[in-house]
């Protein structure tokens, strides 16, 4: 079976951590989503997969090569321009042959039956049937209403209050007939929920509805990334130590724990967890269940990590406490210093000692805080980017 991956977006709502990387390569377990993403197709049975590439898509090439060690093959297709969703897939047509194929988004993890899915498509008459799943607000997703017999009578994207005439939110799967393509112009911006769904509809064209079971999300928000995160660590059930681990302190499952890992006298860690390779943990630790530790980090005495992911390369200065916070790899938090909820450091950002991160805050790539601050506004960096709309 084939699958279509669409990684073209620029990830902007989830700045400042799509800067370094493209939205799929952000790391989930300290494993990039994508490649999550990757292994459940592989499950699925999904083993042929096209991937459309955007911002940064060499980034995601580079890390997934042709999929063998994953055991599906991968073929990739650059968009030189903007094509939308639909565009996407059309771009990618001459790998996708002539028979059904599943779409999916690139920054989508999930725990669903895609073959389920794909086997209701094939066994009822329509060119294209959509993943839905009921949630609490859908008002960043489309909606559909369905008739008993999986019918799609109404798609409306993104709501507004008086709008919600249904909770039944699309998940961006989509399982199509090659026939799709002759729907889809060459060349242009065109996409599946703002465009080809209200023209198949206009026409009377049938699209069917499947409730699709289990977790999904797409990672397209810090709070979204956060739900994915948690999902992978309740999914965790065993104690895992790699080669070469030092502990002189305590440590209660389930968790993983990379090699060349030390960890310091009286310190404590408590799963669900995961700790990357060649990390250092100094004495009187505390990380908490619901943390992610990058590889080559430096986290000094006495830190306190609770329900935070700290990425690659970063070091977290004596006394400091980070609570429910993320900081990208290579920056630097100084001696006690507090992140609270929310807070977002980018990449190679400097923050002194003795600094107060605000909940919510963003920080943006090589910020440098200074001694004693206490930031309570985002601090952007004018060499990149400021937008925080779109994808």
């Amino acid at each position: 079976m084939k699958a279509c991956i669409m990684c073209g977006g620029t990830g902007t709502r989830l700045r400042p951590l799509t800067f370094k990387r493209p939205k799929p390569m952000i790391p989930i377990s300290n494993k990039p989503s994508v490649l999550h993403l990757i292994e459940h197709l592989s499950k699925e049975g999904f083993n042929d997969i096209v991937i459309t590439l955007g911002y940064k898509g060499e980034d995601v090439e580079e890390e997934l090569g042709d999929g063998s060690v994953y055991g599906v093959h991968i073929d990739y297709v650059y968009e030189k321009e903007k094509l939308g969703t639909a565009g996407s897939v059309k771009n990618a047509q001459e790998f996708l042959g002539n028979e059904p194929f599943i779409v999916v988004g690139g920054d989508h993890v999930m725990t669903l039956n895609l073959r389920e899915m794909f086997r209701f498509h094939q066994n009822n008459e329509a060119d294209v049937t959509i993943g839905l799943l009921s949630i609490d607000d859908p008002r960043e997703f489309g909606i559909a209403d369905m008739d008993i017999n999986n019918r799609i009578l109404r798609f409306f994207e993104k709501p507004k209050a008086g709008e919600i005439f249904s909770n039944l939110a699309s998940t961006g799967i989509y399982v199509c007939n090659p026939s799709i393509f002759d729907k889809i112009p060459t060349g242009e911006k065109f996409d599946f929920a703002k465009d080809l769904f209200p023209t198949m509809l206009n026409n009377n064209e049938r699209i069917n509805g499947v409730l699709v079971r289990g977790k999904w999300t797409d990672v397209g928000s810090a709070g979204a990334y956060r739900d994915a995160q948690k999902w992978m660590l309740d999914d965790m059930t065993e104690t895992v130590l790699e080669g070469n681990f030092i502990s002189n302190g305590k440590i209660q499952g389930p968790l993983h724990v990379g090699s060349g890992v030390a960890i310091g006298g009286n310190s404590s860690l408590v799963g669900p967890l995961v700790i990357g390779e060649n990390t250092v943990i100094g004495e009187r630790v505390l990380i908490g269940p619901y943390s992610v530790i990058g590889s080559n980090c430096v986290i000094e005495d006495d830190v306190k990590i609770l329900s935070s992911y700290v990425f690659d390369g970063t070091k977290i200065g004596k006394g400091t406490t980070l609570s429910g916070a993320i900081v990208d790899g290579d920056s630097s938090v100084g001696a006690n210093s507090s992140l609270e909820n929310g807070t977002i450091v980018g990449p190679n950002a400097k923050l002194e000692e003795n600094v107060t991160i605000h909940s919510g805050v963003k920080l943006w790539p090589e910020t440098v805080i200074s001694k004693g601050e206490n930031v309570k506004d985002d601090r952007l960096n004018e060499k990149y980017g400021t937008d925080v709309s779109g994808s």
